[in-house]
């Protein structure tokens, strides 16, 4: 079986929503977007290079499909393997998906997303998505979370760990620290939350 990462951009206070740029996604009313890119150094690139060195497959939702999918056809100098690569689409919305080696998934998400998981092929990486994020902590999908976390707190927005994520343990299994600040974190799921009395 191999492993399903979420690979993601996040506040000090959880925001995952727009990193990247103001237009990236304003719903809700955001205004906070591009929040990353002041931070963005080497070190941070470097690790987002060692990601997808890895040549994943991608499991993207709709929003994070339709950002890539308008970006990197048109540079394909910067990043081939993200248009070779295998996007797995998970929405109830589109109709079709035209980006190079994209399949559509509809119908039962969770279902088509154990079977991926069961193929053999190289590591499942989800990036953005947030909406698609929540369905796979609700049903314990995730096996790997790659956080990326900048020092910054907005205070509204988009949420990793939203309404319904169940309660879980997980193992930091490496970490370092950028020269702005971000701390970039692996953690493996370890099963259910544990608790005590101090």
């Amino acid at each position: 079986m191999r492993k399903l990462v979420t690979s993601t951009f996040v506040t000090l206070d959880g925001i995952m929503q727009s990193p990247g740029a103001p237009s990236e996604d304003d719903s809700g009313g955001f205004k906070s977007g591009g929040w990353l890119v002041p931070l963005f150094d080497d070190i941070v690139a470097q690790a987002m290079n060692e990601v997808f060195a890895k040549q994943p497959d991608l499991l993207l939702g709709r929003k994070t499909y339709e950002i890539m999918a308008a970006y990197w056809p048109q540079h394909d100098d910067e990043e081939p393997q993200m248009n070779s690569a295998k996007k797995y689409v998970a929405s109830r919305t589109l109709d079709r998906v035209d980006w190079n080696n994209s399949t559509l998934i509809k119908g039962d998400v969770v279902k088509e997303i154990t079977r991926l998981k069961e193929l053999d092929g190289p590591e499942l990486q989800v990036h953005g998505s947030g909406n698609l994020i929540q369905t796979l902590l609700k049903h314990n999908l995730i096996d790997e979370l790659h956080l990326l976390i900048f020092p910054v707190a907005i205070g509204h927005g988009k949420r990793l760990f939203g309404e319904g994520t169940n309660p879980s343990s997980f193992k930091l299994v490496a970490s370092k620290a950028s020269s702005s600040g971000v701390i970039i974190a692996r953690y493996e799921q370890s099963g259910e939350l544990k608790t005590g009395s101090l």
